[in-house]
């Protein structure tokens, strides 16, 4: 059986062990919306939950779950030792590292232990609400579980298109690590406002992520595409059940979860003393980031705590356009589908390709800010801009309100000289005008 099992190809045993992470999660999903009611974790309706009952809200231990069962017990059974990845380029010196592999359970158990804190975490604040503080503690101490046992770091970084390599002392390191994973985890956090949208929106990411890390990363290992994808099967297996309409929701189990993992992938891989490197994760978090940053930048314009709350999200808006629940998700998903997309295209681009595709991504991104109305209705710089050169009229009124301002006066005076007419028309005949008022209606 042993022989049998060494003479299948690597390919083949990887997809059974996706299947099997698949399974447990569409096995375990239903178990968990009843054991998320008697554990309390509900989350009941209020004035900006679209919800209209309580719903479980403890999905996301599921996809933690199978993730763990899989990573933990099956993986290592059939991965060989690998080359570990190198948070810094090789060399030491005489330009040579002597190779020490590394075994699959030991590169994962961190990540293990460091996900098992965020879940435990978003686990206690869907049972009973904890302050925003605890639960940044709990982040943070997960974060910094990462910084100490893997190599998952933010030790250099590269300035995109012909900039300097910088290579950063320890300390600050730690700082920038902490801080990219709860950016991140909070994003992810900060999306999950409509059924299947975080789980979606994680799935095109990672799938990008593993994408990425196996076709364009300098390094042969397999260790991060492998540990994405069985990431990726263990949330399809609960996105059925989480799609509109739901029967369970994510809960901060899942969504710090997922966002934690996410963050933890995007520096393990896709950093690298490379431009391309440096804004592959950010373009493939667009979503969750510019959703993150635009909704800071509104409660600041607004003179509001960046932590006060708001129906100003990009889902909040489109649904507020007219949009039904689930076409608002399907957008959403369209547009992160467009940034990984975009993402994939960087890695064949020239430095002046990458340049010119950045730089349009960002202008279609800010049009579409303004005009979804992210900002407020009135924060709209590019598009005023735009209809000042096409619009003559308005390039007059901005140009010359005194005309602008004379123009409407005028017009008023006329409406009063009208409506005075009409006001003696009446008078005089009332019975005739009356009957004309009844006819026209």
């Amino acid at each position: 059986m042993v022989d049998t099992l060494k003479e299948i190809p690597f390919a083949l045993k990887f997809l059974m062990v996706i299947i099997i992470t698949f399974g447990i999660s569409v096995i375990l999903t239903p178990v968990m919306t009843f054991v998320s009611k008697v554990i309390g974790a509900v989350d009941k309706p209020n004035e900006r939950r679209v919800n209209k009952k309580p719903m479980p809200s403890a999905g996301g231990l599921v996809i933690f779950i199978a993730f763990a069962v899989a990573t933990l017990f099956i993986l290592p059974q059939i991965v060989h030792a690998q080359p570990p990845i190198h948070s810094q380029p090789p060399g030491n010196g005489n330009g040579h590292h002597p190779i020490q592999l590394v075994s699959y359970l030991s590169y994962i158990w961190p990540f293990i232990v460091g996900g098992g804190i965020v879940v435990l975490t978003g686990l206690v604040d869907d049972i009973k609400e904890i302050s925003p503080k605890m639960k940044l503690l709990g982040l943070t101490i997960a974060a910094s579980f990462i910084w100490f046992f893997t190599n998952a770091r933010f030790d250099n970084l590269k300035i995109p298109f012909g900039g300097p390599l910088l290579i950063f002392p320890g300390w600050l390191s730690f700082i920038f690590t902490v801080f990219w994973i709860l950016a991140i985890t909070n994003a992810i956090n900060l999306i999950d406002g409509l059924d299947g949208l975080a789980s979606g929106v994680s799935i095109i990411s990672l799938t990008t992520m593993g994408i990425v890390s196996y076709f364009f990363l300098p390094s042969p290992n397999v260790f991060l595409p492998i540990t994405i994808f069985t990431v990726v099967a263990a949330i399809m297996g609960f996105f059925p059940y989480n799609y509109h309409p739901a029967i369970i929701y994510l809960g901060d189990t899942g969504a710090l979860f997922l966002g934690f993992i996410i963050s933890v992938a995007s520096l393990q891989g896709l950093k690298n003393a490379t431009a391309v490197a440096v804004l592959t994760p950010l373009l493939i978090l667009g979503v969750p980031l510019t959703d993150t940053i635009m909704a800071m930048i509104r409660r600041k314009l607004n003179r509001q705590s960046i932590a006060t709350a708001d129906k100003r999200h990009l889902h909040h808006r489109l649904m507020a356009l007219g949009f039904t629940h689930r076409g608002a998700v399907l957008v959403i998903y369209g547009i992160a589908s467009i940034f990984a997309f975009i993402s994939i295209l960087l890695q064949f681009s020239s430095r002046i390709g990458g340049i010119l595709l950045v730089i349009a991504c960002l202008f279609g991104l800010e049009i579409f800010i303004e005009l979804v109305g992210i900002l407020g209705e009135n924060r709209q710089p590019v598009l005023k801009a735009l209809k000042f050169v096409g619009n003559s009229a308005y390039r007059d009124e901005v140009l010359h309100p005194e005309r602008t301002d004379k123009r409407d006066n005028k017009d008023q005076e006329q409406y009063s000289v009208v409506d005075e007419e009409v006001d003696e028309q009446t008078q005089e005949f009332p019975i005739q005008n009356y009957r004309r008022s009844r006819h026209k209606k």
